[in-house]
């Protein structure tokens, strides 16, 4: 599902127009994402947490030549689905 077929199934799901369903989405993509720039943990109750993870440096080596190469330490978004949302899955 991409971001327009999500768009619809809300639209569908709640009565809201297509374009009042779009800034539905827009704005809960916007919170999430401003939320993890800031540090900060967002727990939605019966589908997941999001959290921000710091990768250490570590080495690794160029695929083509070989070579070892120093890969940065990078900070990056992870997700942890909550248990009802792995049991609605199975």
């Amino acid at each position: 599902m991409n971001k327009e077929k999500l768009v619809e199934e809300v639209q569908k799901i709640s009565g809201l127009s297509k374009k009042d369903a779009k800034k539905v989405v827009e704005g809960i993509f916007e919170a999430i994402t401003n939320a993890l720039a800031k540090g900060e943990e967002v727990a939605i109750a019966g589908f997941g947490t999001f959290r921000v993870v710091k990768r250490a440096a570590r080495e690794a080596r160029n695929p083509k030549t070989g070579e070892k190469i120093q890969v940065p330490a990078k900070v990056v978004p992870k997700f942890r689905p909550a248990k009802a949302l792995k049991e609605a899955v199975k």
